[in-house]
């Protein structure tokens, strides 16, 4: 495992002027000396993390940083600026930079090194030793922690034998037989957006302005080298509570019922001496947090700007996301039993009381049922799902009931989709009533599963119900009736749909909606269906025939994703072209898109039908015209590949090179378009 840092990576004459152009001389470094594999990603990665919110830090520091899939092994860089460059810092521009790239799958050993790093900004020795730094080498080694930076800080001594003075020990238990008071005990919790850096400077700060106030102050750094839950008998016996984060705290409703302070991390940084003496305020005048809800499963990674809408389609790709295994394992084996049975074996009786081990009928009769009994739990999973989406472990009674109840009333997809939401929305309201703390135990258990299911209940069937159901049965009916020019547009639209955002939000949704249809199968059900999945075929399909056609147009990572894109794109994995599209989005998505609509427009006019939900051409045998349907897939891949070839072709190259020969500046990085 390589350094983290070398003499390479430091520049201690750093020219840039603005915040982009020193990520740029600093990932330069990091791509000549190996550690990152394509400069333009990695930097649309570091952009994306500044726009979450600006690294620049009191104190002259700016920590740009990010986690990247273009980044081979932890590294830093270092760079410093005589002019100072703006990175959003309260008190001005920063003259220390310091450029974080950790892997996607970053392990633990470098990311704690990274952590440790963070802690050391804290110190103005360990700052000004980089400020007075003559030359590189020393520079790395003084990063790495091989070299001390000169006389250590009084707070980092190591503790001295308490004398016969009577003073207190750093334990903070005097030698002398005296009583002290027990000091005020504070627990803090610390976490930032991608868990490097901002982390673990709070915590660092947070301990530090303790120790000057003369406070214990214990902090769970929930960072990307993992974290390690605080001990239970440390919480309990903590008088208060600091919460420095910019996502949502793990495990929240541990610190219920404690004086707490609640601030984003950059105050734990700039503020932590405030934050203490808030958190001691607030304890003297008896003041305690609420109980705490626990945040909802798909609301943990939410970052703080998140809306409504951001949340609501976050919920909803929680209960597709649970749902698609059911399709998958329920209407494959319903294809299958159609393959061996004919169509007519719907009808079969039930093996339960009718099955010959010798008859190919019975096995296939044997695959319908135990496929229709899978297919049979869609629509609750999908609303149980939704609403602990919202809601977590006790949304999941309601919205399974109010799922069961959509089928019962013939609601279908639609209904299920609402009964989650209403479920979510109702457990979140009763979780919000203030309640007597000896009554808080019974709750998740009993009161609230009963009290919501109920409600969820009563308004499925008595009040919205029925309405959804006569809306499911005209958009069924609606499918039924699609012909023409009609059906053609619904195809072209469902297939930018799947190729937009290659297994988004916008993917899914048109996934879920033809998945939707097969639970009251007819002729224009099973025709989007398989518009569906011959347009999700196509973008990986596409750019694994562009890498063949023109590997010199793509990096040599992308020639050897294009190999395992033919295999995904055969088997209807849309994501297989994500690599692709994250490196040059505005050629690789418009092409994309331009192919899915191609191919969802044609399977449409072929009158192509699909009963399976998955399996690409694995389940050629069970799709209606088949032979149209493989060509509706080729044509939409020729346009894609033919789009994203001349998009590609149109950049303004230098010249061609062999793919690692270096640069024209030398550098080795590759020219951006």
């Amino acid at each position: 495992m390589s350094e983290l840092i070398t003499a390479e990576l430091v520049d201690l004459d750093l020219s840039a002027e603005t915040k982009d152009a020193a990520a740029r001389a600093l990932a330069e470094r990091m791509v000549a000396a190996g550690r990152v594999t394509d400069l333009a990603g990695f930097l649309a990665d570091v952009a994306a993390r500044e726009a979450q919110m600006p690294t620049g830090l009191d104190g002259g520091i700016g920590i740009p940083h990010c986690r990247s899939t273009h980044v081979t092994e932890p590294t830093l860089a270092f760079g410093r600026s005589a002019a100072g460059i703006d990175f959003g810092a309260p008190d001005g521009p920063a003259d220390l930079i310091f450029l974080i790239a950790a892997p996607a799958g970053g392990d633990a050993d470098h990311l704690s090194i990274l952590s440790t790093l963070a802690r050391q900004l804290m110190d103005e020795t360990f700052t000004d030793a980089l400020r007075s730094a003559t030359a590189s080498e020393p520079t790395a080694a003084l990063l790495r922690g091989d070299e001390a930076p000169g006389e250590p800080a009084p707070e980092r001594t190591e503790a001295e034998p308490a004398e016969t003075t009577g003073e207190p020990a750093p334990t903070g238990r005097p030698t002398t037989e005296q009583p002290t008071p027990a000091p005020f005990r504070i627990v803090a919790v610390t976490s930032c957006p991608t868990g490097i850096a901002h982390t673990y400077m709070a915590a660092e700060s947070l301990e530090k302005a303790g120790k000057a106030a003369g406070v214990e102050v214990v902090v769970e750094t929930q960072g990307s080298a993992g974290f390690q839950r605080l001990d239970p008998q440390v919480v309990a016996a903590a008088d208060g509570v600091i919460f420095a984060h910019d996502v949502e705290v793990r495990d929240k409703e541990r610190f219920t019922g404690k004086p707490t302070v609640d601030v984003g991390v950059k105050a734990g940084i700039g503020r932590a001496a405030e934050l203490i003496a808030e958190v001691r305020r607030k304890a003297a005048q008896g003041e305690v947090s609420a109980p705490a809800r626990a945040a909802a499963p798909m609301d943990k990674d939410a970052e703080p700007g998140d809306g409504f809408a951001t949340r609501l389609r976050k919920w909803l790709m929680t209960g597709v996301s649970y749902m698609v295994p059911f399709v998958a394992a329920g209407g494959l084996l319903i294809a299958l039993a159609f393959a061996l049975g004919g169509y007519t074996i719907n009808k079969a009786p039930s093996v339960a009381d009718h099955f010959v081990w010798t008859e190919s009928t019975s096995w296939a009769a044997l695959l319908f049922q135990i496929g229709g009994v899978a297919f049979g739990f869609l629509v609750p999973v999908l609303a149980g799902f939704i609403a602990y989406g919202m809601a977590d472990r006790p949304g999941l009674v309601p919205g399974f009931v109010g799922g069961a109840i959509a089928l019962t009333v013939n609601a279908g997809f639609l209904g299920g989709l609402i009964a989650g939401l209403l479920a979510g929305a109702v457990v979140t309201a009763i979780q919000r009533v203030r309640i007597p703390a000896p009554l808080r135990g019974i709750m998740p258990v009993v009161v609230i599963p009963l009290l919501s299911s109920v409600v969820v209940g009563l308004l499925m069937f008595l009040v919205i119900g029925k309405p959804i159901a006569a809306l499911q049965k005209g958009l069924t009916d609606w499918l039924s009736g699609l012909t023409g020019a009609n059906a053609v547009i619904l195809g072209a639209l469902l297939g930018l749909m799947m190729a937009f955002d290659l297994g988004g939000p916008l993917n899914k949704v048109a996934y879920a909606f033809a998945v939707g249809g097969l639970a009251t199968p007819n002729e224009g059900s099973l025709k989007v269906m398989a518009a569906v999945m011959a347009a999700g075929m196509v973008p990986p399909l596409a750019m694994a025939l562009a890498t063949t056609v023109r590997g010199r147009l793509f990096t040599k990572a992308e020639r050897e994703n294009g190999k395992a894109a033919w295999v995904l794109g055969a088997s209807f994995i849309t994501e297989g072209a994500i690599p692709f599209a994250a490196a040059d989005p505005l050629r690789v998505i418009p092409s994309a898109m331009a192919g899915g609509a191609v191919t969802g427009a044609l399977s449409m006019a072929f009158g192509c039908t699909l009963r399976a939900p998955h399996g690409g051409i694995f389940v050629v045998p069970l799709i209606g015209q088949p032979f149209l349907y493989l060509l509706a897939v080729a044509v939409g891949t020729g346009v894609s590949t033919a789009l994203v070839v001349l998009l590609k072709g149109l950049r303004k190259r230098p010249h061609t090179r062999p793919e690692d020969s270096p640069a024209p500046d030398g550098t080795g990085v590759p020219v951006a378009a």
